[in-house]
C-alpha cells in the first residue's frame, strides 16, 4: 500500500493554518495541524501540497469556527513516545468550553506531581493543536501557560469556545 505525505493550510480566524496528513488509497489520516508561525513546527516542501485530500478536514475546521462543532471526528496519526500519546489522548476528554489545569491532567493520567513537568512538554509537542485540544489546559491558578501557538491564540481559542468571557474594551 503506498503511503503519500500531503500537505495543505486551511484560512482561520487565527491565520492560516497549516495541515499536514498520510494519503492512502483509504483515505487522509491527519498527522499534524499548526498555527502560523508555531514553535517547534516541523517544515513542509511545498512540491508535496494537495488540497484535495483536505475537504473534510475543511469542512469541520469551518464548523468549529462557525461555533457549529465542539469535537472533531477525524482519522489522526500523531508521531510522539507512548506518554505524549496517553496525553494528547487524554486531551479528548477535556469539553469544549471548559478547561482543565496541568494538575488536573496528570491526576486523571495517574502522573505524580513531580512529574508535572512531562506532562507540559508532553502538551508541547502536541502535532495536532484544535483537534487534540491542548489550548484547554491552563494553570491552577487560571494563568495562560504556554501554547505552541502562542498565548493569544490560546485565549482567542478559550474566548471563542465560552470557557472565557471575551474583554471589554
Amino acid at each position: 500500500m503506498s503511503t503519500r505525505i500531503v500537505h495543505t493550510v486551511h484560512p482561520s480566524p487565527l491565520g492560516e493554518l497549516p495541515l499536514t496528513g498520510s494519503l492512502t488509497p483509504g483515505g487522509l489520516t491527519l498527522t499534524s495541524l499548526g498555527m502560523p508561525g508555531q514553535r517547534g513546527a516541523s517544515g513542509v516542501r511545498a512540491k508535496d501540497r494537495d488540497d484535495r485530500p483536505f475537504a473534510e478536514v475543511h469542512r469541520q475546521l469551518d464548523a468549529y469556527f462557525a461555533g457549529h462543532r465542539t469535537r472533531f471526528d477525524l482519522p489522526l496519526a500523531a508521531t510522539g513516545t507512548a506518554f505524549q500519546q496517553a496525553v494528547w489522548q487524554a486531551l479528548d476528554d477535556i469539553p469544549h468550553g471548559t478547561t482543565l489545569t496541568y494538575g488536573g491532567l496528570a491526576a486523571r493520567l495517574g502522573v505524580p506531581r513531580a512529574d508535572l513537568r512531562a506532562v507540559g512538554r508532553a502538551l508541547g509537542a502536541n502535532p495536532l493543536l484544535l483537534v487534540r485540544p491542548c489550548h484547554r489546559v491552563i494553570g491552577a491558578d487560571g494563568s495562560m501557560r504556554g501554547y505552541a501557538g502562542g498565548v493569544e491564540r490560546k485565549l482567542w481559542l478559550l474566548t471563542h469556545e465560552g470557557a472565557l468571557q471575551p474583554a471589554l474594551v
